[in-house]
């Protein structure tokens, strides 16, 4: 089981702005810790696992942070009108578009997702499969 993933940023304040544009909107709180950031999940009463956590940290051996060649996470969102929605805040906050908002041929008919990066380069995706929206082939 994931536990939490790591990101490296180079500019705490830029990926603040383009992470707290959308994760608050997927049910993560922000918490920092020695200048850098913890976008967690709540636990639910109940719940027997654990959400990975999401960290945004200057890279511990001081060099430079950079992108993982294919490296990429991807957030699920509600609806398709959420992903559009969180993409145009990620953007508006200092992200680059990779990719709009859409059905992709590639995969399932539900699976509605966009692609951008953060300030850094990262790789992010954000996507719903909800079944009871409208699919690429209706």
């Amino acid at each position: 089981m994931i536990a939490y993933v790591t990101v490296g940023a180079d500019d705490i304040a830029a990926a603040e702005r383009f992470y707290s544009a959308f994760l608050p909107a997927l049910g993560y709180t922000l918490e920092e810790y020695h200048g850098d950031l913890s976008y967690i999940l709540p636990r639910q009463p109940g719940q027997s696992i654990a959400l990975p956590d999401f960290y945004v940290k200057s890279p511990f051996n001081g060099g430079p942070a950079t992108a993982g060649n294919g490296t990429m996470i991807a957030f699920e969102a509600r609806s398709q009108e959420q992903v559009r929605a969180l993409h145009a805040a990620a953007v508006a906050a200092g992200g680059f578009d990779e990719g709009q908002p859409g059905f992709r041929a590639a995969y399932g008919p539900h699976f509605y997702v966009s692609y951008l990066r953060d300030p850094h380069g990262n790789k992010i995706a954000l996507f719903s499969s909800n079944p009871d929206e409208p699919g690429r082939d209706d």
